[in-house]
């Protein structure tokens, strides 16, 4: 297999890594992958992941829900409830923050095309691209949504969109700098990159430290922090310009995290935990489980 090791730190070149812990790979293979930290810049990866050729059959899971639409389960059940309250928080936000009703908005990483279709009720331009031929598949299917291959970026012309949304698609990129190149393309002057991630110095991060279900090995590559992204957006032109917790992940990762020590009575201490990490959240930003960004960029 074809592994990507990294000698020095993506973001800061620092060659002073080290590794945390190792994370086991829960739904695919039941591998384990170390993750690593930046002793200079605090960025968090995950070492010697497949590269692009390879890492495909980790998602090749009925139990992916990114990919699968499954409510098998009573988690994901509870994912399936909260996503339809989020679609329209999200709506919401990009218009109170765009001033905008119908717009120019790619999604990037869309998944099974729930929030693209969502949107483009409401009345905006929408592009749509998914990695997973699995995925588009169901959107086409399903929701009658043409999504376009990760290939089609390279398409769009510069200077050209009021809004990028990558929800929890930042973390699954392999090539982080040329992401953030092409973002800076392809946006206008004026517009923004909203930009949703886990926070792995979360309150439930903390709690379950190598058994917390956001690092999501090896899918998820990248760990980062309000710091570290920050640091990534600057890299790249941009300016972090606001921040918005996401109270429901918590709850999800936590009732995850617990099904994965075997715990007893997973959903009731999951919830339990995911609830004092909103309570954590409500004073400390930082404790919130996930963390939209709103960039824009540096003119």
């Amino acid at each position: 297999m074809n592994l990507i090791n990294h000698k020095t730190c993506p973001l800061c070149s620092n060659a002073d890594i080290s590794p945390l812990f190792k994370c086991k790979d829960w739904f695919a293979t039941g591998e384990e992958f170390e993750i690593h930290k930046c002793s200079s810049c605090g960025f968090v990866f995950t070492q010697n992941f497949p590269d692009e050729k390879e890492i495909g059959k980790y998602y090749e899971s009925p139990t992916y829900i990114s990919h699968s639409n499954t409510k098998k389960g009573f988690v994901n059940k509870v994912y399936h409830m909260v996503r339809s309250i989020m679609l329209q928080r999200k709506r919401k936000l990009i218009e109170s923050l765009t001033l905008l009703k119908n717009g120019k908005l790619l999604d990037y990483g869309a998944g099974t095309g729930f929030f693209a279709k969502a949107m483009q009720k409401a009345g905006w331009d929408i592009t749509a691209i998914e990695k997973s031929e699995k995925a588009r598949k169901l959107a086409s299917e399903e929701l009658g949504i043409d999504m376009l291959p990760e290939e089609a970026l390279a398409n769009i012309a510069n200077n050209s969109l009021d809004v990028v949304t990558m929800w929890h698609v930042m973390e699954h990129i392999q090539d982080l700098d040329r992401a953030w190149s092409e973002l800076y393309r392809i946006l206008e002057n004026t517009g923004i990159a909203i930009i949703a991630i886990p926070n792995c110095i979360s309150y439930d991060a903390q709690k379950y430290k190598e058994n917390w279900a956001a690092y999501d090995v090896p899918r998820h590559l990248w760990h980062f922090t309000p710091s570290t992204i920050m640091k990534w957006g600057e890299k790249h032109g941009f300016i972090l310009e606001r921040q918005y917790t996401m109270p429901f992940d918590g709850f999800y990762i936590s009732m995850l995290s617990e099904k994965y020590k075997n715990a007893s009575f997973a959903i009731i201490r999951g919830f339990w935990n995911g609830l004092k990490g909103w309570i954590a959240q409500c004073s400390k930003r930082n404790a919130s489980s996930s963390i939209i960004y709103v960039f824009r960029k540096r003119l």
